[in-house]
């Protein structure tokens, strides 16, 4: 496929034909909407959380769509870190473009376990690492609340993994800023933000929550304005590339990311109301740079002004 040079970009040693991924959660192993958008169209793609064990997931109803956006709570179901490496991981080259692996664990030894493994698989440009999970040895409170922690958990990672790194950051931190130093301390090549936000819905006739497991992660247009806050002060904060990811469905929402200091930015909820977004959204980055004159939109990355 023919790439516009006016939005191609290295993320992290990640060479990528435009800045626009498909996010983790959302887009499966890039297979799935094949019929409908070629995955080369992407700069790259995140596939799905892979763990060190098999994981069933949470029973259903696990999703709920909401003003706005949509819950889930999926629980990380994935065939594990073997299943990935003996089945996914040697057809990732087909995509035609990038795949980044999500990697989650309850544990920091299972964290490490599973970047370990993934190192020189083939097919895999790049880990994520997502820190929202609960960390069973601290209780179940989720890794990316304590910058400590995190900067302990990424220092590992980084030791078993050679590859571009990325970290993905739960908003539910106290010190956004503080847990995006850490990681980038410990060896970080990029972050991810935001993951999604804890939220419920209630069904009022059955005076019950709607999701069996009572709260689901909260994604979707919803969450656009505290996701481009939390880039804003995150790209300010590190040397570090940024991506940004959060209730992006247009070129004007990508363009907020942008402008806000993201180097590259996720779609995610986006592509289950319109599996065409990616093709539509770099449409309107190109006529954007056209209409204004530019080059390249890295003239853009955090270009707005106080």
């Amino acid at each position: 496929m023919k790439a516009d040079p006016r939005l191609a970009v290295n993320l992290a040693g990640i060479a990528m034909r435009n800045p626009l991924i498909a996010a983790s959660g959302c887009y499966g192993y890039g297979f799935d909407y094949a019929a409908w958008v070629d995955p080369a169209e992407w700069g790259a793609i995140v596939v799905k959380g892979t763990t060190l064990r098999p994981r069933p997931g949470n029973p259903p109803p696990r999703i709920v769509e909401t003003p706005s956006g949509m819950l889930n709570a999926i629980g990380l179901q994935n065939p594990g870190v073997e299943y990935f490496l003996e089945t996914i991981s040697p057809r990732l080259n087909a995509l035609g473009c990038p795949a980044i692996v999500n990697i989650a664990g309850e544990t920091i030894a299972e964290y490490r376990a599973v970047a370990g493994l993934l190192d020189g698989a083939p097919g895999v440009s790049g880990v994520e690492v997502n820190i929202s999970c609960p960390n069973v040895q601290c209780g179940g409170i989720s890794f990316g609340c304590d910058p400590a922690v995190v900067e302990e958990l990424v220092r590992q990672v980084r030791g078993a993994y050679r590859g571009p790194l990325l970290v993905k950051l739960s908003p539910e931190a106290g010190s956004l800023t503080e847990v995006a130093r850490a990681a980038e301390r410990a060896g970080a090549d990029a972050l991810s933000l935001i993951n999604t936000i804890r939220g419920m819905v209630i069904d009022v006739e059955a005076r019950r929550p709607v999701l069996e497991n009572l709260t689901g992660g909260l994604s979707g247009p919803a969450i656009r304005p505290v996701a481009v806050r939390a880039v804003w002060e995150v790209a300010g904060a590190v040397s570090i590339p940024v991506v940004g990811l959060g209730g992006i469905t247009s070129a004007a929402d990508a363009l907020q990311f942008i402008l806000a200091g993201a180097t590259a930015v996720a779609v995610g909820t986006a592509n289950f109301v319109e599996p065409y977004a990616v093709r539509e959204i770099k449409a309107g980055l190109l006529g954007y740079l056209a209409k204004n004159g530019l080059k390249h939109y890295r003239e853009l990355i955090g270009a707005a002004k106080t």
